[in-house]
């Protein structure tokens, strides 16, 4: 069976719009729920280091999982720790939550406001790169069509002449 290599799609600005006002939006009602919390600060310091790793962990998995889906290597060891880390961060934020002193309204607050940061992270890394490999594929094809129209209608190549070399005599 052929590998079939996977066409980049161009994210349109709804969804790029879209998924960064989400992140936006869930990190920041995470952070400001933090900032006003009544916590002791080692508290707020352990759940900012789970939103943290958290948004790292996801994109650390849709990076590995793209690459994948592309035919880059990438190694068994590196995948099953960025899944590994998706689910500590979650393990962690959970018991956390069952054991903080806070309304039930406050714990569910918190852990929907991290899993919309981290599930729009996702979003904004592949649009990140889906962009990035759909310019890549706009430049190669801007550069075919010029060495095309050149080569055609100009009747020049789009290789330049070899002018190190000395006449022969």
């Amino acid at each position: 069976m052929a590998e079939k290599k996977l066409e980049p799609q161009k994210p349109t600005p709804a969804f790029v719009g879209a998924s960064w006002l989400a992140l936006l939006i869930g990190m920041g009602t995470y952070l400001i729920g933090l900032w006003n919390a009544n916590m002791m600060l080692n508290e707020k310091g352990y759940y900012l280091a789970l939103l943290l790793y958290g948004i790292f962990a996801v994109i650390s998995v849709q990076k590995s999982v793209r690459d994948k889906a592309e035919g880059i290597p990438v190694t068994n060891v590196y995948y099953g720790i960025a899944w590994v880390s998706v689910f500590i961060v979650l393990l962690l934020l959970a018991i956390g939550l069952w054991n903080a002193d806070l309304l039930l309204s406050e714990k569910g607050f918190y852990g929907v406001s991290m899993v919309m940061a981290m599930f729009a992270a996702i979003a904004v890394q592949k649009n990140v790169r889906d962009m990035e490999a759909f310019k890549e594929l706009e430049d190669e094809n801007k550069s075919s069509s010029r060495a095309l129209f050149t080569s055609k209608f100009l009747g020049q190549s789009d290789q330049t002449p070899n002018t190190d070399k000395k006449p022969s005599i």
